[in-house]
C-alpha cells in the first residue's frame, strides 16, 4: 500500500433485493464504481432518476492511475458537486515543456486564454478522485452504491435486463429498465453479451513511478523527454501530483520484462539516473504496462450502454482515458432522463453511441499518432522524428509536428444529427456541436462563471445591449419556452446591469468584462440554444421562437 495514502474500506451491506421472493426491478443500475460509474450514478440522480451501483471491489483504486484531468472534465465535474473539492486537492498545471536530448525545444501553455475558471489541467491521484466521489454519493442520496457486489451473468429483453448478482452472502438477481456497463476495459458484462472492442495492441513497455520528493525539484509543469541522456533511446515524462508525489513514466521497449522491471531494485537506479545523486527520493508506487487503442462498434446494445473503458481504450499519452469517459456519461444522462420520462423517442439515445463513436475515434487517431511518434517503429520514423525535433527548437512551423501526446480537449459534435445547421454568418469556436466556452459574469450582484449558471437542461443565450433589444412579446415568448414539455431557461446577456422585471425562466447575467460576448461571437439578438450538456445545438443572429422551439425538437431526435 501507499505511504500517502490510507485506502478506506466500504461496508458490503445486505441489500432489500437479497430477501425478496422475486428479483426487484430498478430504473437505472450502473455497472461499476470506478469514476465512470459514479460519474454517471451522480448525473442520473442529480435529474431524480433513482440508480443502483455494484461493484465487486470495497475501496478505491490502487495506485495513482488516471492522474490528468482536463479543464473539461473539471467543467463536468463542478455541475457534479465536486470540481472545486478536486481543483483544492489537486496540483494545477497549464504549461507543458518538451525536451530533446539535454535541451529544451519549446513550451506550450494548455490555456492560453485569460478569465476561465478553470485551469487547463490539474494533476490528482484517482483514488482521491474516487475517494470525493463516494463522499457526494453520500451526500446526495438518490443512490444506492453496493459493495462486494459482483455481476456474474446478464439476459437482456426488449423490456430492459436481469442481473445474477454475487456477494459475501450468496448471489441474488435483479432487473433494470437500463443497464450501463462501466466495468472497465476487460468488461465481464460486453463479454457476456457476446461482443467485443477493436484496435491495436501496441507492442511498447512503459513504466510508472511514483516517487516522494521535494517539490522544490521541479516546478509543477509537464516534463516530456525525447532520447534523454539518462535514459538514452527512449523516452521519459514528469509531472508533479498531490502529496508531493511525482509522476514519471520511462519508455521501456517492447522486449523489457515486465516482472523485472517492477522489482524496486531496477526502478531505483532508474530514477536516481533521472533526478540526480544529490536528489533525495521514497518510491511510492510502480506499475508496468502495455495499451491498446480499441473501441466497440457500438456503444449501445438495446437497453445496455457502454461507457468509459468498457466501450473505448486509449494509450496513455494524452489524458485521453478518464477525461472521455466523463464525456460519455454527460452525454448519455440528459438524453435518458428524457425517454425515461417520455418527452424524447428512444431514437435519442442512439444518438449517445452516435456522437460517442465518433469522439473516441478521434481519441484513438490522437493517441495511435503521440505513441507513433514517442516511440517511432522504424529508422526512418526516428530520423523524421528527431529532424522535426531539432527544427521545433528554433522554427514554430515544426513545434505543431511535435507530439508528444495531444493532450485532451473534448470533441466537437460537428456533424451530429441533433445539431441546427447555421443560417447566418458566425465566426468563432462555438459552433453547432462545440462545447460551451466559458467566461466571467454577474448574476443578482454575486461574481459568478457562465458554466455555473447552466444547469441541467436546455438553455438558451440571448445577447443583448440594454432594455431597447427586449420587447415584452420576446420577454413573453422565453417564458413559453420555458413552460414548453422540454422546459428552456434562457440568460440574457448584457454588458451591464439593467432593471427589468423578468419572467419565470428568465434571468440577467452581466457580461463584466465583455469576453462572453465576443467568445460567442455575439451582436444584440444573437440567440444560442444550449444542449442540458452544454453543447451548442443551435444559434441565429436574431431570436425566433419558431426556430429556438424547431431546433430543440432536432436536439431531442423528434
Amino acid at each position: 500500500m501507499l505511504n500517502t495514502y490510507t485506502f478506506p474500506e466500504y461496508d458490503y451491506i445486505r441489500s432489500k433485493d437479497q430477501d425478496a421472493a422475486e428479483p426487484v426491478r430498478h430504473p437505472v443500475i450502473v455497472a461499476g464504481a470506478g469514476p465512470i460509474g459514479m460519474a454517471m450514478a451522480l448525473d442520473l440522480a442529480l435529474q431524480n432518476i433513482p440508480v443502483v451501483v455494484l461493484d465487486d471491489n470495497n475501496t478505491v483504486s490502487v495506485g495513482s492511475r488516471a492522474v490528468c484531468y482536463a479543464k473539461r472534465f473539471l467543467e463536468i465535474m463542478d455541475r457534479l458537486g465536486i470540481g472545486q473539492r478536486l481543483v483544492d486537492k489537486g496540483v494545477t498545471w497549464n504549461i507543458g515543456k518538451v525536451f530533446f536530448d539535454r535541451d529544451l525545444v519549446y513550451t506550450f501553455n494548455m490555456l492560453p486564454e485569460e478569465h476561465h475558471r478553470r485551469p487547463g489541467f490539474i494533476n490528482l491521484q484517482q483514488y482521491y478522485l474516487e475517494e470525493y466521489m463516494v463522499d457526494r454519493i453520500h451526500e446526495l442520496g438518490g443512490i444506492d452504491l453496493r459493495w462486494k457486489n459482483k455481476v456474474t451473468q446478464v439476459k437482456q429483453d426488449e423490456q430492459g435486463a436481469t442481473l445474477t448478482v454475487e456477494t459475501p452472502e450468496g448471489s441474488y438477481q435483479m432487473q433494470c429498465d437500463y443497464l450501463i456497463a462501466c466495468d472497465g476495459a476487460n468488461s465481464q458484462i460486453r463479454s457476456q453479451c457476446g461482443l467485443e472492442s477493436k484496435g491495436q495492441i501496441f507492442k511498447d513497455r512503459f513504466l510508472i513511478a511514483d516517487v516522494v520528493m521535494d517539490p522544490s525539484n521541479f516546478p509543477p509543469e509537464r516534463w516530456f523527454w525525447f532520447n534523454p541522456h539518462f535514459h538514452e533511446g527512449q523516452s521519459t515524462l514528469l509531472h508533479r501530483q498531490s502529496d508531493n508525489v511525482w509522476r514519471i513514466d520511462f519508455d521501456l521497449g517492447w522486449d523489457a520484462d515486465p516482472e523485472e522491471e517492477k522489482k524496486p531494485e531496477n526502478i531505483i537506479p532508474r530514477v536516481r539516473a533521472f533526478l540526480g545523486e544529490e536528489v533525495e527520493f521514497e518510491l511510492e508506487w510502480a506499475s508496468v504496462y502495455t495499451f491498446t487503442c480499441r473501441r466497440m462498434d457500438n456503444f449501445r446494445q438495446g437497453r445496455i450502454f457502454f461507457a468509459g473503458d468498457a466501450a473505448h481504450q486509449v494509450s496513455p499519452f494524452g489524458a485521453r482515458g478518464a477525461n472521455s469517459g466523463a464525456q460519455d456519461t454527460d452525454n448519455l444522462a440528459w438524453k435518458l432522463k428524457l425517454v425515461m420520462e417520455g418527452r424524447a423517442p428512444d431514437a435519442l439515445l442512439d444518438t449517445y453511441s452516435d456522437e460517442r463513436v465518433y469522439a473516441a475515434d478521434e481519441n484513438i487517431l490522437n493517441s495511435t499518432r503521440s505513441t507513433d511518434f514517442i516511440t517511432p517503429k522504424n529508422e526512418i520514423s526516428r530520423v523524421f522524428r528527431d529532424a522535426t525535433l531539432s527544427l521545433a527548437r528554433d522554427y514554430p512551423f515544426a513545434r505543431r509536428l511535435v507530439n508528444s501526446g495531444r493532450l485532451s480537449l473534448p470533441a466537437v459534435y460537428t456533424h451530429s444529427s441533433l445539431n441546427t445547421l447555421d443560417q447566418e454568418a458566425f465566426v468563432g469556436k462555438m459552433v453547432p456541436g462545440a462545447p460551451s466556452t466559458d467566461g466571467p459574469v454577474n448574476r443578482a450582484g454575486q461574481e459568478s462563471y457562465l458554466l455555473e449558471q447552466l444547469g441541467n437542461q436546455f438553455n438558451g443565450l440571448l445577447f443583448i445591449e440594454g432594455k431597447r433589444d427586449l420587447t415584452q412579446s420576446v420577454l413573453d415568448q422565453l417564458a413559453a419556452l420555458y413552460q414548453a414539455k422540454i422546459p428552456l431557461k434562457s440568460f440574457l446577456i448584457c454588458s451591464h446591469q439593467i432593471d427589468l422585471p423578468l419572467p419565470e425562466g428568465v434571468e440577467l447575467l452581466v457580461d463584466t468584462l465583455g469576453v462572453v460576448k465576443e467568445r460567442f461571437d455575439a451582436t444584440p439578438g444573437t440567440f444560442y440554444v444550449m444542449r442540458p450538456d452544454q453543447h451548442v445545438c443551435a444559434r441565429m443572429r436574431q431570436f425566433d421562437n419558431n426556430r429556438v422551439a424547431a431546433a430543440i425538437r432536432k436536439a431531442t431526435a423528434q
